[in-house]
């Protein structure tokens, strides 16, 4: 049987390298390698390279984070060279990236999202103005940032203070939201076509921890995650539905996974991520396995999906 050659692209220069690393290598270590024959990019390095071998490849498993991967970058790269890959294109990328643009699609699709003010360092409010609007506590967060980098909680003007300058030391743009005190939970997405919700998983960060941050996602036993999530059958039915329709909102393919927080029986969405984390204890393989499909299993349904024709 003749071996499908697949890129699997991880790492970059964004500020989620290491996760995109750490990913690529679990990526690489749960692929079938009698059904493919891998070959490793990491863009910091190994452009120039991909762009050479692009004829022989028939698909590409991107498995990056942040600018330069999870952007529409990567995936604009690669359309370039007609090189299928899982996931999103190019525009929802972006949009998606972007948490003030996708915000607003999410509103004007009828999902409830935390009051926020969106600003560019040039026009910034004061701290006594954001608590004027929004009160206290806030979320700061980078505008294009994922894995909570950048992201603080401002519960007095000096903290407020504090968390736009670190914000803003990432990006230009920054997204201050109230703080929304519940349950956090994740909703998969799986599919093209005909995308099909996958179990939630709920999320409890440890007590030294305000909020589901940086360290409380990737340092081994920060954060306690049940899947299927502790809700009642409605409200699991109805926090399924607002991750399919963030996921449609984006124009989404292939899959992605929606951050929720649920307080008082409302479901607020905050964000999709759209190239979930991929070792084998991530959440989006975390619930997979929760719907019968093992990480080897996910990795070739997204495979078959980035080949799919629609």
């Amino acid at each position: 049987m003749n071996k499908m050659r697949l890129a699997l692209i991880a790492g970059g220069k964004s500020s989620e390298r290491e996760v995109s690393l750490k990913s690529g290598a679990q990526v690489f270590a749960a692929l079938d390698q009698s059904k493919y024959d891998i070959r490793r990019y990491d863009p910091l390095t190994d452009l120039s390279r991909l762009v050479a071998d692009a004829p022989e490849l028939q698909v590409a498993l991107i498995i990056m984070h942040g600018r330069g991967g999870e952007d529409g970058a990567m995936q604009g790269f690669l359309d370039l060279l007609e090189i299928p890959y899982q996931g999103y294109g190019v525009l929802a990328s972006a949009l998606a990236m972007n948490k003030e643009l996708s915000k607003a699609l999410y509103q004007m699709t009828g999902l409830r999202v935390p009051n926020a003010m969106a600003f560019s360092r040039q026009i910034a409010p004061s701290p006594k103005e954001i608590e004027a609007t929004l009160g206290l506590p806030v979320v700061i967060k980078p505008a294009t940032e994922g894995s909570s980098i950048g992201i603080s909680l401002g519960r007095t003007l000096a903290e407020l203070e504090t968390g736009l300058a670190a914000a803003f030391r990432y990006d230009p743009h920054v997204l201050v939201e109230e703080f929304i005190q519940g349950t956090e939970i994740t909703g998969a997405v799986l599919g093209n076509t005909t995308p099909q919700a996958l179990p939630l998983v709920e999320i409890i960060p440890a007590d030294r921890y305000t909020f589901f941050d940086y360290d409380a996602k990737y340092q081994p036993g920060a954060s306690k995650e049940i899947c299927p999530a502790r809700l009642n059958p409605e409200l699991t039915e109805r926090a399924q539905t607002c991750a399919l329709k963030a996921h449609q909102a984006l124009g989404c393919r292939g899959y992605s996974r929606t951050d929720m927080i649920v307080r008082d029986d409302k479901i607020y969405v905050l964000e999709t991520n759209t190239i979930p984390g991929m070792t084998a204890t991530s959440l989006f393989p975390q619930a997979a396995k929760a719907a019968g499909l093992e990480f080897p299993a996910l990795l070739d349904k997204l495979i078959d999906l980035a080949l799919e024709k629609e």
